[in-house]
């Protein structure tokens, strides 16, 4: 039997093969659903986890079968010399894909180098199409740089290239068929995600609440929409084709259809804790253990314990469930 296999099991019998880090809780955007305006608790910089502190985590966990790493923030593009972090990264032997999910925002001048590097596949979040209403969301003027960097990494070959797309009731839910056509000729997946009640000073609150299903609906009545078989690299999407399109359509439903029999990650929030789940509260303090001057075996005992301690599936929605952590802490 395959020592990795085995050992990254969870007592669900999921494969557990990827890693989410967050790399900062800083953002220059001040999205509602992740970082309101008016919160100004950000993490010092002796809070978070040291470059170095990262390298170590992630090259032990590779070495007992994480094969995928995905750099999340706040904005990860904010943190200091995160080239030369990435650079290190890539050279983790084992380490099969590493990815970045990003507000686009500092992209235009740093999108050749990541290409340079071997980074091939990114997420970018856009949650209209609309230079005013960009404004309204995320409390800053970026759309022409965040829509320049799309088409950027487009043209630099990027592939996946996936748009994340936050769909808001009475917010942004008349462009949903606006941002699905995007897909008609470009080579990128739009992806849909419900509004998820995460975060005690997040805004959310039901009314903003769009199921996928109503998401679905409203996108075909510019065409219907194509099943594709399922691929790994889509994780909890489920994904569709417009008629004749280049491009993809994804739907993430955490509330309304709940993927977590398929899950197969953890998440390093910035602080240093080791989630199992986004959506529960449990975690696992990592950086107190490595700056007491922990052993790797240690590392190794506290991953495994957390692969095998990760819960069926989340209760959000649902009497008990909670999560109050900050988006922008846990990573996107």
């Amino acid at each position: 039997m395959n020592t990795k296999d085995h050992i990254l099991q969870d007592s669900f019998a999921r494969q557990i093969t990827y890693l989410r880090v967050s790399l900062t809780d800083h953002c220059n955007f001040r999205c509602s659903y992740c970082k309101p305006r008016g919160v100004e608790n950000k993490l010092e910089r002796s809070q978070l986890l040291s470059y170095e502190e990262l390298i170590r985590i992630i090259t032990i966990a590779v070495g007992i079968g994480i094969k995928k790493i995905r750099l999340t923030g706040g904005e990860p593009l904010l943190r200091r010399n995160i080239l030369e972090f990435i650079r290190q990264l890539v050279a983790i032997p084992g380490l099969e894909d590493i990815r970045i999910t990003t507000n686009g925002s500092l992209l235009p001048e740093m999108a050749a180098n990541l290409y340079a590097l071997g980074i091939r596949k990114v997420n970018i979040s856009l949650d209209t199409l609309r230079r005013d209403r960009f404004k309204e969301i995320t409390g800053v003027q970026a759309f022409d740089r965040v829509y320049d960097a799309i088409n950027q990494v487009i043209a630099l070959g990027f592939d996946p290239i996936k748009i994340n797309v936050v769909a808001m009731r009475g917010v942004n839910d008349d462009e949903l068929v606006d941002f699905s056509e995007l897909t008609r000729s470009r080579k990128i997946q739009v992806r849909f995600i419900e509004f998820m009640p995460v975060g005690a000073q997040s805004s959310w609150d039901k009314k903003f609440y769009l199921p996928t299903e109503e998401i679905r609906q409203t996108i075909e009545r510019g065409g219907q929409l194509e099943a594709i078989p399922s691929q790994q690299i889509d994780g909890p999407a489920r994904v569709y084709r417009l008629p004749g399109a280049t491009g993809t359509i994804g739907f993430i439903s955490p509330l309304s259809e709940h993927f977590c029999d398929r899950c197969n990650r953890l998440r390093l929030t910035s602080e240093g804790k080791l989630r199992s789940c986004l959506l529960t509260d449990q975690e696992t303090d990592l950086r107190s253990l490595l700056r007491a001057g922990c052993k790797d075996e240690k590392i190794i005992e506290l991953l495994i314990k957390t692969i095998h301690d990760k819960p069926k599936g989340h209760l959000l929605g649902r009497d008990g469930g909670s999560c109050h952590g900050q988006m922008s802490r846990i990573g996107g």
